[in-house]
């Protein structure tokens, strides 16, 4: 009876998470696991694609995840100024971000497991963004002002939490990337009269940046 429990309590915590790759596992624990993993560039074909592809739910149980989420940490420390980054980024498509709390005291960083925006204002916000995936481009993007977030911790833990201004947009960036989507790509999609900045953070609830 102990064991069903243990199984059921795991398939919740767990959700839709699927098995990581023997690809994945080998990107995870490559080289020093002890160190950053390099930033995937979009001016690399190979690393276009992934960084273009959707990302799966991660297991929080699995030990491979718990040394990915400390070495995507060293790759954001390791950058100029980044403020956040997401597994993508490091050649890994699984739903795992860090994020810099500019709303916390300190400015910590923080790691976010399957990450959800259940709930964005649509009062939005103009301003500037960089992306540590893609040299020498900027520009100014629209982002919900508020927005609502559930995700989980190593432990499979669930939390709940709304976050404003500066730090919302964080979090909206980074989920883009776990759904494949670049802001260079949206810029354009806006030069073409086809990207409406409400609907298109919308988009977001279906899948689950």
């Amino acid at each position: 009876m102990k064991k069903l429990f243990f199984l059921l309590m795991f398939s919740v915590i767990s959700g839709n998470a699927q098995t990581l790759s023997s690809g994945e596992i080998s990107i995870i624990n490559g080289g020093d696991k002890h160190t950053a993993l390099p930033i995937y560039q979009t001016t690399d074909d190979h690393q276009h694609k992934i960084l273009l592809s959707l990302s799966k739910e991660a297991d929080p149980l699995d030990p491979n995840i718990a040394t990915l989420v400390k070495r995507m940490q060293l790759s954001l420390l390791s950058t100029d100024g980044g403020v956040g980054i997401a597994a993508p980024q490091v050649g890994i498509n699984r739903k795992i971000i860090w994020v810099q709390r500019f709303d916390k005291k300190g400015d910590p960083l923080e790691y976010f497991i399957n990450p959800v925006i259940v709930w964005r204002s649509e009062l939005q916000n103009l301003g500037p963004e960089g992306d540590l995936s893609i040299p020498d481009f900027r520009d100014q993007f629209y982002r919900s002002k508020v927005i609502q977030l559930e995700y989980v911790d190593l432990k499979g833990q669930k939390y709940s939490e709304i976050v404003e201004g500066f730090t919302a947009v964080i979090f909206q960036h980074e989920i883009d990337h776990l759904l494949g989507i670049l802001i260079s790509d949206k810029k354009e999609k806006e030069k073409n009269e086809s990207y409406k900045p409400v609907d298109a953070f919308k988009k977001s609830d279906s899948v689950t940046r």
